[in-house]
């Protein structure tokens, strides 16, 4: 895979017009984009009919954690707007994930990506929920989980990639946010890494946000991300 193609911009944006900003700028130089909950609200699906009209991918980041039937409605739908992958959450448990798999179907094109456990999450986080494992224990069994139910891959840090890549093997997507450059600030990622080391511990995907979208230069500042990969 061309490491350009791994790298996805997370356009988390609450508006239209400065997400439509971003991706102009950027041009050719992105051909991925994140679309998440905040965006969605604001800008709607049309903005990620533009983007797929564009010949651009598309990550729909909706994390979907409800009823197995309202899962497999709302990943029919990302499938008729043309979008790349889209996110179920693993808690959900088996039924929810199968759900969205079977979805799915009719869309050959489309990814489903359980999300293990978010980047911000620490051990004191699970444990407040009940988890008495660590947040490595518990992306694990949480993959191992979706990968029973048929997703296509996973969402989790940087820091879980290799154990991840061992336990699904090479077939599986594994995407990873919480990536910044050396010596950025990780903000709200409690388990970062970079967008190199990620790769090279065995992410399909890395997820890159406001190193690109809060630069000066955009641009600039995502091919730095790619000079990045191969320094």
């Amino acid at each position: 895979m061309d490491p350009n193609n791994q790298i996805i911009v997370a356009l988390d944006c609450d508006n239209r017009p400065t997400a439509e900003d971003l991706v102009d700028q950027l041009g050719d130089e992105c051909g991925f984009y994140k679309v998440g909950l905040e965006l969605l609200t604001a800008a709607g699906p049309d903005f990620v009919k533009q983007l797929v009209a564009r010949g651009k991918e598309v990550f729909l980041d909706l994390k979907l954690f409800e009823i197995p039937n309202s899962v497999a409605g709302a990943v029919h739908v990302a499938g008729a707007l043309g979008v790349s992958m889209v996110t179920v959450h693993s808690m959900g448990g088996t039924g929810i994930m199968t759900a969205a798999v079977d979805a799915a179907r009719g869309f050959p094109d489309l990814r489903i990506l359980a999300l293990t456990v978010v980047t911000s999450m620490t051990d004191e986080d699970l444990a407040d929920i009940g988890v008495s494992d660590s947040t490595e224990q518990q992306v694990l069994r949480l993959a191992r989980l979706a990968g029973k139910a048929g997703c296509h891959g996973v969402i989790a840090s940087p820091q879980d990639v290799l154990a991840l890549r061992s336990a699904l093997g090479s077939n599986a997507l594994i995407v990873t946010p919480g990536v910044t450059l050396p010596g950025e600030t990780p903000f709200e990622h409690a388990r970062p890494g970079t967008p190199r080391a990620a790769l090279a511990e065995g992410a399909s995907h890395v997820v890159v946000g406001r190193t690109v979208t809060r630069a000066p230069d955009p641009t600039a500042a995502l091919r730095l991300v790619h000079a990045s990969l191969v320094v």
